[in-house]
């Protein structure tokens, strides 16, 4: 083996080398400001950043010293040019890993000062927009200019530029779809429409936003199965918000019951079934004759909760309950069916 080869294999364990080093320092740096700092979540978000940064410094120091290209005479061209590609891909991944851990540590810091869980929903999904948004144009840049790197991909851009004109009205029509689910993303995010873990009902099925992205909303419903909806249905469509202004609640339950019914004590037995839960906010209650008809009365019973769920499991504990009691205590108040004799 020539003396050349063993120095230029050398120098790429040199850089290898390097580069772990570099790796260790930067990642017990982040470690100490992070204990000096407990309160701040950016500096454990930023040790996420080390992997690309070790291939941005490896890459560099290649490029640097050439030790590869060194290594293939016949494609010196070719080697540094593929590693000129890896290096700016590289830089675009330390970005994007940046740009995220700036974003989550804002909103982590966001969400341990503020006291209205409306406000931190909504700036949760705004952030989650941006990270979204702010990747795909790091990656766009990122590829724009790896592309730029070939020389056939500058004259194609040139003859772009000279048809400017022609070649926006192609992409306009061609990604009006597009265009119109990435605008209509940004109007929910931070016209306040819709955020994560809002209950909205969407084509006559109810269920809790679960993920917001640039071109679609995922609803988990109570089934735990997933309704996918482009986000351009939010803008042009009517839909309900349950909890986008409070996500307090009221519930109702509807009995039909025979016209002797005690209504005075199941008012009473309803109170107490209200206090004995734990999903009852203690705000608001009521029962009353809703509506009659020639066989029963309508009775309906409205209560107040924190949220959705404990309005859902609320109405069905109070409809089990009064509805044991009026059996137990006064089975005639349950509907019955007459017939002539």
């Amino acid at each position: 083996m020539s003396w050349k080869l063993i120095s230029q294999l050398i120098a790429v364990g040199l850089t290898i080398g390097a580069t772990l080093l570099v790796g260790w320092i930067v990642d017990k740096a982040l470690q100490r400001i992070a204990a000096r700092k407990p309160e701040s979540a950016f500096w454990p978000l930023l040790r996420r950043c080390r992997i690309p940064l070790q291939f941005v410094v490896c890459i560099a120091l290649l490029l640097a010293n050439a030790p590869l290209s060194n290594l293939f005479d016949n494609h010196a061209d070719g080697v540094r040019h593929g590693l000129l590609l890896a290096l700016m891909a590289s830089i675009g991944w330390l970005v994007n890993r940046v740009l995220a851990a700036v974003l989550s540590a804002a909103f982590a810091r966001y969400q341990r000062v503020s006291d209205d869980p409306a406000r931190v929903q909504r700036v949760r999904t705004q952030v989650s927009m941006l990270r979204r948004a702010t990747g795909a144009l790091v990656a766009l840049i990122t590829v724009a200019s790896m592309l730029l790197t070939y020389q056939g991909m500058r004259t194609f851009g040139a003859s772009l530029l000279a048809s400017a004109g022609l070649i926006t009205v192609v992409a306009g029509i061609a990604a009006q779809s597009t265009l119109g689910n990435f605008f209509s993303g940004l109007v929910i995010a931070f016209g306040d429409l819709v955020r994560i873990g809002d209950t909205v009902v969407v084509e006559q099925q109810q269920g809790t936003v679960e993920e917001i992205t640039l071109a679609y909303l995922v609803i988990r419903l109570w089934d735990q199965r997933r309704l996918v909806v482009p986000v351009s249905y939010f803008v042009s469509r009517p839909f309900e918000n349950w909890t986008r202004a409070d996500p307090r609640t009221t519930g109702w339950v509807l009995l039909h019951l025979d016209h002797t019914t005690p209504v005075a004590e199941l008012r009473e037995e309803f109170h107490r079934l209200l206090f004995s839960s734990k999903e009852w906010d203690g705000r608001d209650w009521a029962l009353v004759v809703f509506d009659t008809t020639p066989s029963t009365i309508v009775v309906r019973a409205t209560m107040t909760t924190r949220n959705n769920d404990d309005a859902y499991a609320l109405k069905c504990a109070v409809r089990e309950g009064l509805l044991a009691w009026l059996r137990d205590h006064h089975p005639g108040a349950l509907p019955r069916v007459r017939t002539g004799g």
